[in-house]
């Protein structure tokens, strides 16, 4: 919602490089607090800054921008492709982390999960395949630039701190969206500039971009980037509870059926884990 607030006042590429520019600085300022240095050691420190600049910023935000202004995609149709993600990044890793490899039924639970956003967005079968077909590829490749980024960081060496690889990752994603935004002819006099306009910039900065892209990393190190990358079907439950709340657009039984096919499909790829959880309450109640 802030976006799509925010997109009425900024031009959309600007936009996304202005987010980046403050969430650069306050993730710089947090990791000179948190840490003896800021500034990334080695070759392979900035190599990861690198790939997560060009890949997980520049990359997925620049192609997505540009793919939603395509008058023909819609929403809907937008959501489904950009949910492919996982299923990319399942495949990405295949080739570039063997150790990170999902399970026969994993790979079913990757694809109820998927089944269940194309409920959630209910999107008009002709629409996703038919028109828009430009902007549908650079929405794609936007999910194929994440799930990309997302792989080969986890390849490089993880000594550097999250906190120094998010800042320098946002910074330098940054100045690779202000130099397309120059090249599209997008410009700074374009900007509507109110209360409206500096809440929603604030708050991508802030608490969407550096606190949410701290965890984002966290996360990648933790539990790798397969399963870091089903956020993507998390994210249409919350955009219909939003709707719901704030939009009083009705959950219908589209709406639920595609949020029992999501949880099912993340019980299947955690199957391990919920049976290892089960047998652990078991054994603490019969002690």
């Amino acid at each position: 919602m802030a976006i799509k607030a925010g997109l009425e006042f900024f031009p959309p590429i600007l936009f996304a490089a202005f987010r980046f520019d403050i969430a650069g600085v306050v993730m710089l300022a947090y990791a000179a607090y948190a840490n003896d240095t800021v500034v990334p050691r080695g070759r392979e420190a900035w190599a990861s800054v690198l790939v997560s600049a060009l890949f997980i910023f520049a990359g997925y935000h620049v192609l997505l921008f540009i793919g939603e202004t395509d008058p023909l995609v819609t929403s809907a149709a937008a959501s489904v492709i950009i949910s492919l993600s996982p299923i990319l990044t399942t495949a990405l890793a295949q080739v570039f982390l063997p150790t990170e490899q999902l399970s026969v039924v994993g790979m079913c639970g990757l694809f109820i999960g998927l089944l269940g956003v194309i409920l959630l967005a209910r999107p008009d079968p002709s629409l996703i395949i038919a028109q828009g077909g430009s902007g549908k590829l650079l929405i794609l490749a936007a999910a194929g630039s994440f799930a990309f980024g997302s792989v080969l960081t986890r390849r490089f060496d993880d000594s550097i701190s999250i906190e120094t690889l998010e800042a320098w990752a946002m910074i330098g994603g940054a100045v690779i969206m202000h130099a397309v935004s120059a090249s599209a002819g997008e410009s700074v006099s374009a900007v509507i500039w109110s209360s409206e306009a500096v809440a929603a910039l604030l708050y991508l900065s802030v608490v969407a971009s550096a606190f949410g892209f701290l965890i984002y990393f966290n996360l990648l190190n933790r539990v790798g980037a397969i399963k870091i990358n089903l956020v993507s079907y998390v994210a249409p439950i919350f955009a219909a509870i939003a709707g719901w709340i704030f939009l009083d657009e009705i959950p219908t039984v589209y709406t639920i059926s595609g949020f029992s096919l999501i949880l099912i499909g993340f019980m299947l790829i955690k199957w391990q884990t919920l049976i290892d959880i089960i047998a652990a309450s078991e054994h603490f109640s019969h002690s």
